[in-house]
């Protein structure tokens, strides 16, 4: 069973839909004792980073959220479940993310000419094809949504992208997994990847 974090942020609902489509049983929960009974945790989201940072730490899933990825069990955080899983976001100078993987997002610059926020299809470039790039193209095509892009500050990075500049656009460490873009807007190479995540999790259990 997979646990979806309800902390207020936009877009759960498709996430939920997109798990009960590939028959993955899912459970929507906003308190952090559900937790318990999970085989995996995911983390989506829409929203501001200060936002959702907030929202974490007053439902009390900041806490839980550290403390289930330090024991390594299957996690997936998706566009600001992915920000918050770093150090900052230049959204919200002086918050603090929950600091589990070292990196900062910084807003995409005005002078690229190209639109803020990106928003459409882009190819991805695969560093690592393991875990939820498992059985893919070389380059999939998958949906984003954001103004903000990730630095990554260690060698966690499993798929780039460019858009005006190259970004890191998906990150693995151990059985934590994220990305910026929707895989539940993604089509088929979205429900393949949430497949591996939901294999991944079975494995695990």
């Amino acid at each position: 069973m997979v646990t979806v974090i309800d902390y207020g942020a936009g877009n759960i609902q498709s996430v939920m839909n997109a798990l009960r489509f590939i028959g993955c049983e899912a459970v929507l929960a906003d308190d952090p004792k559900a937790l318990k009974n999970s085989k995996a945790v995911l983390l989506p989201g829409v929203g501001s980073f200060g936002d959702a940072m907030a929202n974490l730490k007053k439902r009390g899933f900041a806490t839980a959220i550290q403390e289930w990825t330090a024991a390594d069990k299957p996690f997936l955080g998706i566009c600001l479940g992915m920000q918050v899983l770093f150090e900052s976001s230049e959204e919200s100078p002086g918050i603090e993310g929950l600091g589990i993987l070292k990196g900062k997002f910084k807003k995409f610059p005005a002078n690229l000419g190209v639109k803020v926020p990106h928003i459409g299809w882009n190819s991805l470039d695969v560093k690592n094809d393991s875990g939820i790039f498992d059985g893919l193209p070389e380059n999939p095509y998958v949906y984003f949504v954001h103004s903000y892009y990730l630095q990554a500050e260690e060698p966690i990075v499993s798929a780039r992208a460019d858009y005006g500049i190259p970004f890191d656009a998906a990150v693995q460490k151990g059985n934590l997994w994220a990305c910026q873009f929707h895989p539940e807007k993604s089509g088929e190479t979205g429900i393949a990847m949430l497949k591996n995540f939901s294999a991944a999790m079975n494995r695990e259990g």
